[in-house]
């Protein structure tokens, strides 16, 4: 069974056997009401490249098909943006992924990318690419995990050189599941 499948739906009711459902964490599309939250996270994290929270409401009402929320106890704990890359309409591109500190360590991320890649395959993506920094092996370890659940190859090639990104931004390489 993929993760994409397990997607639990948000409890109706406040019976007890909704309440333990409940903790089960909700994989969905985001909505503009959500870009707030991710950017906070995204803020908070320390790591990540802060946009301005324009831009996270934004791909949330206009990129919400290539993108996912991950809700815990109805409080967005984690996000993946993304799109659909118009030069190879099989490939959704990763732009960020944020799970909040205190939810790190659940496989929050890897789950996302899994649902995210189940929910984008009726539309034909067959193959993920994003950027990583060659620091950062967090990343590299979560998409080359993602990439070995699924049965594809992963791999990495220099892409956007340090120059091109701005005083005290590292490299970008890209990264291939496919």
């Amino acid at each position: 069974m993929s993760l994409g499948e397990r997607e639990v739906p948000r409890p109706q009711s406040t019976s007890d056997a909704d309440a333990a459902s409940s903790s089960e964490p909700v994989f969905r599309p985001p909505t503009a009401a959500d870009g707030q939250r991710m950017w906070e996270i995204t803020r908070d994290s320390g790591v990540l490249d802060v946009n301005s929270s324009y831009a996270y409401v934004l791909w949330g009402a206009e990129f919400s098909d290539s993108s996912v929320v991950v809700e815990s106890e109805g409080r967005v704990v984690g996000f993946v943006t993304g799109f659909i890359r118009q030069s190879e309409p099989d490939t959704i591109f990763v732009w960020q992924v944020g799970v909040d500190a205190d939810q790190r360590g659940k496989g929050l991320a890897a789950r996302m990318l899994h649902a995210l890649f189940d929910r984008t395959a009726d539309r034909g993506v067959v193959r993920m690419r994003t950027t990583i920094s060659p620091d950062n092996t967090a990343s590299q370890r979560t998409f080359g995990a993602v990439a070995r659940d699924r049965g594809l190859t992963f791999g990495g090639e220099d892409f956007l050189s340090a120059d091109l990104m701005g005083e005290g931004h590292e490299p970008e390489d890209l990264y291939t599941l496919g």
